[in-house]
């Protein structure tokens, strides 16, 4: 019961954080950790008191600090700082000082601070299930991105400004995804073999890992709004948006790169303690959390401002058949995407942090996993331009299919009507000619 007990605080610090920063030392270390910071700080606290020579004197026992008592004193104190993460209420812990020295803790330590094993098994089970789903997700997100920005680099009809946003934000997904499973494959790995690092120097690696963890993090926030102000832009602007590339990615790549460096500097200075994942200081933590709640909120703004745009060019009798329905189709895709991306965290960007935490930690991890592979769906194989660079891509590789195809035209033509076939078949070597001529450039 003990065991799992302590792994509680493990799944949970490591499922719990929403959009800037995660555990990333391994859960055992990180508990390891925490226990040398309280008895640190137990030590500095005894040392600091002036009543040290009583019958009872200051001790660390490994769960709580004990202050120096005289005999018959009781000392209180409440339940463990360190174990506050899976113990269910605030409760009180307390020793006498006898003439033989301390006595038994009492009421019992996990009676008195509210464990509950069903409890606490139940959570166990339900963040084993969230990290499976979201590697899940992540998984098959790396591979449809990948495959999409394949798609979109080889063949060359595809290459635009358009594409060129869509590219660069399918590598922030997948930076984000790889820096997810490498963390998990080397922190949370099953092996039995542990090394928690005790000097300084040893958080080095550690920490590099967190600082590219938080910018691929904010470096993918900050491209899903690039795509909201280049959807927006193509609605409003006048003159074309492919000018506004490179602002673009000074948006998407140089916003992100700042604010990982301030939020370094700040570390480096307010709280270098561990591998940085913790936020006992506020400054840091808002340097990262800020810019990624204004993209969202602008982005919010943008997908209001866009749907309200395609309200009135839909309803305007201005609108043609062959614009309405592109509009339509406009408006299909912005209300499929642009609440994937800025909806549902804004649902939660506005909630206090700590309410609803299991459904908000199911939803974002778990949909947000998934998310990538929507946004590759939508982005590149839904789209009627690359679907018709791959069917013309595979006739060119499998012209045998096309001219036994040919070949049936051919003969059921000859069977009706000599002299037609011989016209019929003269189209279609010139259409077939055609073609081949067409793919060859791709």
């Amino acid at each position: 019961m003990r065991a799992s007990a302590l792994r509680a605080p493990v799944l949970l610090t490591c499922c719990g954080l929403l959009l800037a920063t995660v555990n990333s030392i391994h859960p055992e270390c990180r508990f390891h950790l925490e226990i040398q910071e309280e008895e640190t700080k137990c030590a500095e606290l005894l040392s600091a008191h002036t009543e040290k020579y009583k019958a009872c004197s200051g001790v660390w026992d490994n769960i709580t600090c004990w202050r120096p008592a005289d005999i018959g004193e009781t000392v209180t104190v409440p339940c463990p700082k360190v174990f506050s993460n899976f113990y269910s209420k605030p409760g009180n812990i307390s020793k006498n000082c006898t003439s033989e020295g301390w006595s038994e803790m009492f009421p019992d330590f996990i009676n008195a601070c509210g464990y509950n094993d069903l409890e606490d098994e139940n959570k166990i089970t339900f963040y084993i299930l969230v990290k499976a789903v979201y590697t899940l997700g992540y998984s098959v997100s790396l591979i449809s991105l990948t495959t999409g920005s394949i798609i979109l680099c080889l063949f060359r009809k595809l290459h635009c400004t358009r594409n060129y946003i869509h590219l660069n934000l399918f590598l922030s997904f997948i930076l984000r995804a790889i820096s997810v499973l490498v963390k998990d494959d080397i922190l949370y790995s099953s092996s039995g073999t542990l090394h928690c690092p005790d000097q300084p120097s040893s958080w080095v690696g550690c920490k590099l890992s967190l600082v590219f963890f938080q910018y691929c993090i904010m470096a993918n926030f900050y491209w899903l709004l690039v795509e909201g102000l280049y959807l927006h832009t193509l609605l409003v602007a006048i003159f074309s948006p492919n000018r506004y590339f490179v602002v673009y990615l000074l948006i998407g790549w140089g916003i992100p790169t700042v604010c990982v460096v301030v939020w370094t500097v700040t570390r480096l200075f307010l709280e270098d303690t561990g591998c940085w994942d913790t936020n006992e200081h506020s400054v840091p933590w808002w340097v990262i959390r800020i810019p990624i709640l204004i993209s969202i909120i602008v982005n919010f703004v943008l997908f209001i401002s866009i749907i309200r745009i395609l309200l009135q060019k839909l309803t305007s009798p201005d609108v043609g058949g062959n614009d309405q329905s592109q509009y339509k189709r406009l408006a299909k895709s912005t209300l499929l995407l642009i609440p994937l991306f800025g909806v549902h965290y804004m649902v939660f960007a506005v909630f206090p942090i700590g309410i609803s935490s299991k459904y908000q930690i199911l939803f974002e991890l778990c949909l947000g996993s998934f998310q990538g592979l929507v946004v590759a769906v939508l982005y590149c194989f839904l789209n009627s331009e690359v679907q018709c660079e791959l069917k013309r891509k595979w006739r060119s590789l499998c012209p045998n299919q096309s001219v036994s195809r040919d070949y049936r035209l051919h003969s059921s033509s000859v069977s009706r009507n000599g002299s037609e076939s011989v016209l019929q078949f003269h189209r279609n070597s010139r259409a077939q000619s055609f073609l081949q001529t067409e793919t060859s450039v791709i």
